[in-house]
């Protein structure tokens, strides 16, 4: 799941070496969450216009995570 969101981001921005993901212990309610950090310069393109492309990311995340049982929270730091 970690590597999905990583590829998914590197195929965004223009410093792919600068994606980082790191993921928190499933809290109380079993919620998993992934924390997607890119470089400063590449923020407005993993965000989008009006965060299009940013809910698209949590939407293929989610439905990844649902096919495994998972809940999960994708978090663009």
């Amino acid at each position: 799941m970690q590597e999905l969101l990583k590829v998914v981001a590197q195929g965004l921005v223009n410093e792919p070496e600068a994606v980082n993901v790191t993921v928190d212990e499933p809290d109380e309610n079993g919620v998993t969450v992934y924390h997607l950090h890119v470089a400063a310069d590449d923020m407005g393109r993993v965000i989008g216009k009006q965060g299009r492309i940013a809910k698209a990311i949590r939407v293929v995340m989610r439905a990844v995570a649902n096919r495994s049982n998972e809940k999960i929270m994708v978090e663009i730091d």
